[in-house]
């Protein structure tokens, strides 16, 4: 990335700045804005961000223009972007002004001038990863979580796979809706929407196990200090693929949903599909469940996983992720920051990394770009 400019995001009213670095380092004390920073990177992505924020909540407001419901506050973020040494590219995504009170939100993306068909085209151009803090207890967390970080890392290797997910929740809400509904309407249009979510559905799982397969492999051995980390999946989905074509698979998650409509309706959920799946991690040396694992190694685990993510981008779409590390050096020894920083350079991605304290840094290497935030402000 050699140029970022963010306008009215959070904190930062407005920030220019010149990036084109191997790695870029945010130091400041907590509440400084460098997550915030991070989070604005993140929406050159498809998707909420990473804090899966509503796109209404991340605009800057002061005290004389505080937030108002159903007036969202816009905002910004633009970039120039080389990818894969080709010639550079202008990407900008941002909240737009509808002019009416109470309007949808919109998300408007605009790559080199010209509006995209929304924000999946983001994902088309190159892919994006992070780690957080609030992804640490990721084994331990609601299967939901874990789902979620398995789409984002499988959406970075097949962008058509935010579409099929929103594809599939959105029949999956209206069959709810319609099941909810005291006059049932006619059994075709639940058909209908059954046969949308098998179609996605089967696609998706098919998705991730094409990912875990490609990862298994990167991520199964130890790198340095990083442990390796077996994968698989918890998924009926799945295990239909496994035995059989995915037609079939299909035709048995229709009847699976047919099946449950009494019940999904008396329980208001929907008690068949992937979205009930989980991403399931064992250590690859000890063979012990991920949950059982010390928070260190957990935090390791998760590294490993974004190391071995990045090599298997960088072979399968010959272009190398962004990377946006918050606060991760905090939460490592020295031995594996050390080979951390190491293992970054070789990947030969862009990355973003925090920390309140610049001595954490001592490894990334003499072209890092060090960036000092204080109250919103780049010093």
């Amino acid at each position: 990335m050699e140029r970022l400019t963010l306008s009215r995001f959070r904190c930062h009213g407005s920030v220019r700045l010149e990036s084109g670095h191997p790695t870029v380092v945010l130091v400041g004390p907590n509440g400084a804005g460098k997550t915030n920073l991070l989070e604005a990177l993140s929406f050159l992505a498809p998707g909420r961000g990473l804090r899966n924020a509503a796109l209404g909540d991340v605009g800057q407001w002061t005290p004389a223009r505080p937030p108002v419901p159903g007036d969202p506050l816009v905002w910004a973020v633009s970039a120039r972007v080389r990818i894969g040494g080709a010639d550079e590219v202008s990407i900008g995504t941002g909240l737009e002004a509808s002019g009416r009170p109470g309007a949808r939100e919109k998300r408007v993306v605009q790559i080199d001038g010209q509006p995209a068909a929304g924000h999946a085209a983001l994902g088309a151009l190159f892919p994006v990863l992070w780690l957080t803090p609030e992804m640490d207890p990721l084994f331990r967390d609601a299967a939901q979580e874990r789902r979620r970080f398995l789409d984002r890392f499988v959406a970075a290797l097949d962008p058509g796979h935010t579409g099929r997910a929103s594809a599939y929740a959105r029949a999956q809400r209206e069959r709810l809706r319609l099941l909810r509904s005291p006059q049932r309407p006619p059994g075709a249009w639940l058909d209908a929407l059954e046969d949308v979510m098998a179609r996605h559905g089967v696609a998706l799982v098919a998705a991730r196990r094409d990912l875990l397969d490609r990862l298994g492999a990167a991520v199964s051995l130890s790198c340095g200090p990083f442990p390796g980390v077996r994968l698989d999946m918890d998924s009926d989905v799945d295990r239909w693929l496994a035995s059989g074509p995915a037609l079939a698979a299909e035709d048995r998650l229709r009847d699976a949903l047919a099946a449950s409509r009494e019940t999904d309706a008396q329980r208001d959920i929907t008690t068949a599909g992937p979205h009930r799946d989980d991403l399931l991690a064992w250590h690859g040396t000890t063979g012990a469940p991920a949950h059982h694992s010390s928070t260190g190694e957990q935090k390791a685990m998760l590294v490993a996983l974004l190391l071995a993510q990045s090599r298997v981008l960088s072979a399968s779409r010959g272009v190398s992720p962004l990377l946006l590390l918050d606060d991760v050096a905090a939460h490592l020894d020295g031995l594996r920051r050390d080979a951390l920083f190491e293992a970054l350079r070789a990947l030969g991605s862009q990355v973003w990394v925090s920390g309140t304290d610049r001595e954490l840094f001592g490894g990334v290497g003499p072209d890092a770009l060090f960036l000092r935030l204080e109250n919103g402000a780049i010093l």
